[in-house]
């Protein structure tokens, strides 16, 4: 048994009040929509409604958080002179991993994505979202107060972000250079945040070519204790 201090009552949507068919359905229905989810790699650089960022930033900030600490912050790049500072150190940081610190092995991992050091669409897409996470917070008497399981909660808001991009009938990328620290001095942010993940977000160009591959059936990753 637990107590919550200052509780509420939690009021259902109407969604969580369905039939066991329109459960169903519904998750047919989701599945089958983020079954087109991709990774995108070619944009266009078509202007995306501010408000509509927003609105996906919202979602990405109802996820669930250690302590409901919500470690994460969003920094939004749209400015075209600081894309390409971005594009530019972050090309800089893969070519010397293409070309020096990959082992073979990733090499043939990344091979048939057709990717490389060249990252022009840090610079096409209109928006950059770049997740840092932040690992501790600093009170008013400037004690460090840790924030709890912040990969785990991180990784879960990226996630509600990624789903909320691709509802909005945009393309996205999970880019990781590394090392990113780059972004933290791009960007002036504070000691407590380190960068997680770079996402661009943009219409997605026509045509736009995506690897031929396949995820992994259900049977494939998941185990049943019946």
């Amino acid at each position: 048994m637990f107590t919550i201090i200052d509780g509420f009552p939690y009021r259902q949507h109407t969604l969580l009040q369905q039939t066991e068919q329109e459960m169903l359905e519904g998750t047919n229905h989701f599945y089958a929509n983020m079954q087109n989810r991709r990774s995108i790699r070619e944009f266009t650089n078509k202007p995306i409604d501010k408000a509509v960022i927003l609105n996906i930033l919202r979602t990405a900030g109802t996820a669930p958080s250690g302590a409901n600490k919500q470690p994460w912050t969003f920094a939004v790049v749209s400015d075209p002179q600081l894309k390409h500072k971005i594009r530019e150190a972050a090309e800089a940081e893969e070519k010397l991993s293409y070309s020096s610190r990959m082992p073979d092995y990733w090499k043939e991992d990344l091979a048939p994505l057709g990717t490389d050091w060249q990252k022009p669409f840090l610079e096409i897409a209109p928006y950059l979202i770049v997740v840092f996470k932040r690992s501790y917070e600093t009170d008013q008497q400037g004690l460090k107060r840790p924030n709890y399981y912040v990969t785990e909660s991180c990784g879960i808001a990226c996630g509600f972000l990624l789903a909320a991009i691709h509802q909005a009938g945009l393309g996205a990328l999970t880019h990781t250079p590394s090392p990113m620290n780059f972004l933290s001095q791009l960007l002036n942010r504070p000691e407590n945040e380190k960068p997680f993940l770079l996402i661009p977000v943009g219409h997605i160009a026509k045509p736009c070519y995506v690897p031929d591959i396949t995820k992994k059936t259900v049977t494939e990753t998941t185990v049943w204790y019946e």
